[in-house]
C-alpha cells in the first residue's frame, strides 16, 4: 500500500492537566501517515482520487483547535478516527509531540497505528 504523509503539522491549542496549562495555548506537533491507494489518482493526474493533504490538515487542525483536550493521548485517537472515517484511508499512523512539556527532554509524545475496521 502507498502511504500519503504529513509532517510537523503544528498546531496551537489548549492540552494538558494542570490548571495553569487550561488557561494557555500550547503547540503540538504531528505527523501523519495514511495508507493509500495512489495509482487511480497518478494514472489521472487527477486530485478527485488522491489522499487530499491539505483538506487532512485542514480537518485535523480544527478538530484539535476545536476542544481544549487533557491528553495527547485522546488527541492521537480522535485524529486518527477522524482520517479513518472522513477520509476513508486504510490505516493510519498518528504521532503527537508536545514539545517542552518535561523539562529535561525537547519533546515528549505517543505514536499510535489504527486500521479503518469497515464498521
Amino acid at each position: 500500500m502507498d502511504k500519503v504523509f504529513i509532517e510537523n503539522l503544528s498546531i496551537l491549542t489548549t492540552i494538558g492537566v494542570y490548571d495553569w496549562e487550561k488557561e494557555i495555548k500550547q503547540q503540538l506537533v504531528l505527523d501523519l501517515t495514511m495508507d493509500w491507494d495512489n495509482r487511480l489518482a497518478a494514472a489521472e493526474d487527477d486530485l478527485r482520487h488522491a489522499l487530499n493533504y491539505a483538506g487532512v490538515s485542514e480537518a485535523v487542525t480544527q478538530l484539535v483547535q476545536g476542544q481544549p483536550y487533557e491528553l495527547i493521548e485522546t488527541v492521537a485517537e480522535e485524529v486518527a478516527q477522524l482520517i479513518l472515517n472522513q477520509f476513508a484511508a486504510a490505516r493510519v499512523e498518528v504521532t503527537v509531540r508536545k514539545p517542552k512539556a518535561v523539562a529535561n527532554a525537547g519533546c515528549v509524545g505517543v505514536k499510535i497505528v489504527r486500521e479503518w475496521s469497515g464498521a
